[in-house]
């Protein structure tokens, strides 16, 4: 009762404009649903047996406000322990909040498939109030690891002239030699060049 009164409208005030923006957003039920669902599938008696889960609201809520501070979730517990508007903005009030542990196991929980199920409501929600016309995406991909050279200047500028010298002869092969000049390679001189800089660098002195 104490935070619904006076404590809770008072540190509404201190609430971030992201945040007050998020709290619409938050109340969907569909979108609160997916978090339910995910959590309770975690094991087969999920829902009926065991200690309660955390509620999906403050689950969203919490994994929400990682992202956007990208905190770890150690980071996430301590601080919203410390701060009564993160406290207030996840729904948990003077509740006790969540270990990391628990955060974690919650996150892994959700998985990529619904994360995806998350966005693709987002974005409908979006297109419904008519802030997006949902033509286009943007997605991050994902950055696989691969052998690469140290990126010395030097380098770049020899893979450079390497993809436009490769670029400019397929466009050559598709002109049928309608070009007014003939595409030159001159990766030969560029190499040459690149290998006596690298030289030269490691040499100290004027």
């Amino acid at each position: 009762m104490l935070w619904e009164g006076v404590v809770d409208e008072e540190v509404r005030a201190l609430w971030e404009r992201w945040m007050a923006e998020a709290d619409k957003l938050l109340e969907d039920e569909e979108l609160i649903d997916l978090v339910y669902k995910a959590q309770g599938e975690r094991h087969e008696h999920s829902t009926t047996r065991g200690r309660s889960q955390t509620p999906a609201e403050m689950a969203l809520r919490l994994l929400l406000l990682r992202h956007v501070r990208n905190w770890s979730f150690d980071t996430l517990e301590r601080e919203v322990k410390m701060n009564l508007a993160y406290r207030d903005f996840t729904r948990i009030g003077l509740g006790k909040v969540p270990d990391a542990k628990t955060l974690a196991r919650i996150a892994q929980a959700l998985g990529g498939e619904v994360i995806a199920k998350l966005h693709e409501r987002l974005v409908a929600m979006a297109q419904e109030k008519g802030a997006v016309r949902g033509r286009k995406m943007r997605v991050d991909t994902t950055v696989v690891e691969t052998n690469i050279h140290y990126p010395t200047d030097s380098s770049m500028l020899g893979d450079g002239v390497r993809v436009m010298t490769r670029t400019m002869k397929k466009i050559a092969q598709r002109s049928e030699g309608k070009l007014k000049r003939k595409v030159r390679d001159r990766m030969r001189s560029v190499n040459k060049r690149v290998m006596a800089i690298a030289t030269a660098s490691r040499h100290r002195g004027p």
